[in-house]
């Protein structure tokens, strides 16, 4: 494996999920001369195939595997010589959370708990002391901003505001955080942590909000719409986060967290209209519009009812900015559906 001044070695969790496989191409394009470590379980959220172009390069490796799997994350890192954590892997489905959080509080916590004391193990020789060669090893913690709750009809979110999660799943990860913040206070790990917006672009799973509107739309199906759907998100385009995480991991202030926002705050009714009428332009039915489609169904259980990110601190620090905007993100990841579903 080649090493170096100018090496790293990545070991990315949950690397063949949407976010995660998006990230590893973007980062060995930009960093070609490093070497990244896929961890991921395969559970239905995993897909290899989005990872095709970067199957053939000899500086990703894949490794099907648990990260609550202590063994296979101590030989890993063993193995590996990781110098540096990208810890994507978790469930996050909130509907899935409700029907059942066992998962949610194995994968989120208790996983992120063993990936924790791994980099622990290897990193450092004690509390506040660094192994020789490591001075540069970092763990970045990826979170949602579901941890803070749920705003009014005004505020946004900042850095500083108190979490206050309402479902098991970010419960979850804001006990996940919790662990990642002690354990930099207490041991002097160095961490980061990046909570982030809803995310949408090409990879996504079925599941979500916006490739559920866009496969109902194209199968003649109710586009199920919960609510009223008044429901606000802020919405990011995935390589816009790719872009943040990037410069969080290479220049954040350990022990920081920063949140990634899109600036685009949208109710999921606007976001439905507006994926409804991009199909009725470039994938026209043969009658009527795709919006004749949306229905709307029972609410979800303490379903949150907004979300607004200050990026501010992004901005100001990290010289980070979203690059797409609404419609312009929406377009890629119609275009990436309609591939996907073999329908151009």
């Amino acid at each position: 494996m080649e090493t170096g001044p100018d090496t790293r070695t990545l070991l990315v969790t949950g690397g063949a999920g949407f976010i995660g496989s998006n990230f590893i191409p973007f980062y060995l394009d930009k960093n070609p001369s490093h070497q990244i470590v896929n961890l991921d379980k395969l559970t239905y959220a995993g897909n290899l195939l989005n990872l095709i172009d970067v199957v053939d390069d000899n500086h990703y490796h894949f490794f099907e595997g648990d990260i609550c799997d202590k063994h296979t994350v101590d030989s890993l890192f063993d193995k590996f010589e990781i110098d540096g954590v990208i810890h994507f892997a978790a469930e996050s489905h909130v509907d899935n959370s409700i029907a059942d959080a066992s998962n949610f509080v194995k994968t989120n916590i208790e996983g992120t708990h063993v990936l924790l004391e791994a980099a622990k193990r290897y990193w450092m020789t004690e509390a506040n002391e660094l192994k020789p060669g490591f001075e540069q090893a970092r763990f970045h913690h990826i979170s949602t901003d579901e941890v803070y709750g749920s705003l009014g009809a005004e505020g946004f979110f900042t850095e500083e505001t108190p979490y206050a999660p309402n479902s098991p799943y970010s419960a979850s990860k804001a006990a996940s955080d919790f662990l990642v913040r002690s354990y930099g206070h207490t041991y002097g790990l160095p961490v980061v942590t990046t909570n982030c917006s809803n995310n949408y672009g090409p990879k996504q799973h079925d599941e979500k909000l916006i490739p559920t509107i866009i496969r109902h739309a194209l199968s003649g199906k109710p586009i199920p719409i919960y609510g009223n759907g008044k429901n606000i998100r802020d919405w990011l385009y995935v390589e816009d986060h790719c872009i943040g995480i990037n410069m969080v991991f290479e220049s954040g202030v350990l022990g920081e967290t920063y949140i990634i926002g899109g600036d685009t705050e949208h109710t999921n009714i606007a976001v439905a209209e507006r994926i409804c009428a991009i199909l009725d332009e470039v994938f026209p039915k043969e009658k009527g519009s795709y919006n004749d489609q949306i229905t709307f169904v029972k609410d979800r259980l303490g379903h949150d009812w907004r979300y607004a990110i200050d990026a501010g601190k992004m901005k100001s620090q990290m010289g980070w900015k979203p690059r797409e905007n609404f419609d312009s993100g929406l377009r890629k990841t119609v275009a990436w559906c309609l591939e996907k579903y073999q329908k151009v």
